[in-house]
């Protein structure tokens, strides 16, 4: 087992060197294209005053640059930490504070945003800037640190690497319910683990051609970039423009001619809505992985009847326990839309547990809180040992002080044969088209407008692609006329494009429950309900 995530590409471009690493627009990076320069950008970085430890921001679109860029970072013994260039600035802003990265590697297209970044004073001083861009005078406005052409010229010989296994591998900022977003610390080993299960488990070898869908800040793309490095196949990076489009995903699976597609469900089940599939279709795809929400039964039907030759896998798991956690393969297509799909058993090293209230061990078919234990777990949120404490738990059944639980607030039961079904979240947090959304952030994003004198933010299931809608009760200050157009659009200011609710409802005053409370129950059975405020969007 290899104790690096980097020396998978290095160990291919010696075994390999003409074989394909990755794909995007029809341009390719071989395995000895990737090893050298990925050996440049390191030393760059290097050069550049970054030392073991430090974190370097990625601000890069998805890309065969921003794959390089990422391994790099490995190789210069740092941690890279994904900046999503669509973000709003003041979110990025947050993130970078937190991270306080040595290096931020940047291209044009996030000029705009970080321009407004370095406005910061402090921000500007204290950052060195990496103009990964052939267009130089978009970066010379930032009076970048170093530029492309500096990194294509820097040695290509092998490094020395200090970092070992324990080291941070990179920081997934993901939504906190404070409005401060939280840093998940992800360790090469927490990634090696899951990876060299996975690559057993599903046969992954060098004829593989993965699909690299998801945004490099949402961590499935973890397991997207770092499985096909270590079996020696082909990632194929989705381009963002076809992200949403399902015609155009489906003509991408069956011209990439992909042997493993990986997913959110929500974006599966749309692409069912639209019937873009074939029976018979993509006959190179071997098997079909989801994860990060559950996949609606009838569209996992309507998936299963079209491609009976490939299999179908769920995966389950948080980002603070790397990737996935569980699995379970659909055996045969389920015979109506009622069958619920279990989240199943755990991957090797890792152990599920159903626990009470007093965390203790819940009997076969009864609800209880979930627990994670084992290789996966992340050390903890970066820089934040509060919020660590309240989420890692000491294992009330181990004398270890070492050995930790992560309560991930999901409801479960352990249904026959010992699978495990999730049963929904047990606070705030829900997913939507995949991601992980803390409904708090929303509402204290809410909450900071004048014109706003209450609100309350809350989900209701649906078919359609977001899997999870969110929909927001507001109520204006006294004599202000506010639409929900307005109010999104300000909220479009300070939260990104997964986070904005879709569904609105303006109130004189917010229903409460016998505590006082916002009657959040009476909220979602008004929004599930009314009709007329699914069309009432801004």
């Amino acid at each position: 087992m290899t104790s690096l995530l980097q020396r998978w590409v290095t160990e291919q471009a010696e075994r390999r060197p003409d074989a394909t690493a990755v794909v995007m627009h029809g341009a390719r990076l071989t395995y000895e294209e990737l090893d050298a320069s990925s050996n440049r950008l390191a030393r760059t970085l290097k050069a550049a005053g970054c030392e073991q430890g430090d974190r370097v921001g990625l601000m890069l679109a998805k890309s065969p640059l921003a794959i390089v860029s990422m391994v790099g970072t490995l190789k210069a013994d740092c941690t890279y930490v994904p900046l999503d260039p669509s973000s709003p600035a003041p979110r990025v802003a947050k993130i970078v504070e937190s991270a306080e990265p040595r290096v931020i590697l940047a291209e044009a297209r996030a000029a705009s945003l970080l321009s407004t970044l370095l406005s910061n004073t402090r921000l500007r001083s204290s950052i060195a800037l990496g103009w990964m861009d052939s267009d130089r005078t978009r970066g010379q406005a930032f009076n970048p640190t170093f530029s492309l052409e500096d990194v294509e010229r820097a040695p290509s010989d092998p490094l020395d690497y200090r970092n070992g296994p324990a080291h941070p591998a990179h920081i997934l900022f993901t939504s906190g319910s404070t409005g401060m977003p939280k840093g998940v610390v992800i360790q090469h080993s927490n990634v090696i683990h899951f990876v060299e299960w996975a690559r057993r488990y599903f046969n992954l070898g060098p004829t593989d051609r993965i699909s690299g869908h998801p945004p490099l800040h949402f961590d499935l793309s973890t397991f997207d970039v770092f499985g096909t490095f270590a079996s020696g196949g082909e990632l194929h990076l989705v381009p963002p423009e076809i992200n949403l489009l399902p015609n155009a995903l489906a003509e991408f699976i069956r011209r990439a001619e992909l042997t493993q597609w990986f997913s959110v469900p929500s974006l599966l089940s749309y692409m069912a809505k639209f019937d873009v599939v074939q029976f018979n279709d993509f006959p190179a795809l071997r098997r079909l992985l989801w994860c990060g929400e559950v996949f609606p039964t009838p569209a996992l039907r309507y998936w299963m009847a079209r491609l009976p030759h490939a299999t179908f896998t769920n995966l389950y798991g948080p980002t603070e326990t790397t990737i996935a956690s569980s699995y379970y393969t659909v055996p045969t297509c389920p015979e109506d839309d009622g069958v619920a799909i279990p989240i199943g058993t755990p991957c090797e090293g890792e152990e599920l547990l159903v626990l009470s209230e007093t965390r203790r061990p819940v009997s076969t078919g009864e609800v209880g809180d979930l627990y994670i234990r084992g290789v996966g777990l992340s050390p903890g949120y970066w820089r934040d040992p509060d919020k660590t404490r309240a989420a890692f738990v000491p294992n009330p059944m181990s004398s270890d002080p070492a050995d930790r639980l992560y309560r991930t607030g999901d409801l479960a039961k352990i249904g026959v044969g010992g699978l495990v079904y999730f049963l929904g979240r047990a606070d705030s947090q829900i997913k939507s088209r995949g991601y992980r959304i803390e409904l708090g952030e929303i509402e204290t994003a809410l909450n900071a407008m004048d014109f706003i004198q209450e609100c309350a933010v809350v989900a209701i299931p649906t078919d359609g692609f977001e899997g999870t809608v969110i929909c927001c009760a507001y109520v204006p200050r006294p004599a202000v006329s506010v639409t929900p157009a307005v109010v999104r659009k300000e909220l479009a200011r300070v939260l990104p494009s997964p986070m904005l609710p879709s569904r609105w409802m303006a109130f004189e005053r917010l229903p409460r429950n016998a505590n006082g409370k916002f009657d959040r129950r009476q909220l979602q059975e008004a929004f599930t309900n009314d009709e007329a405020v699914a069309a009432e969007q801004p």
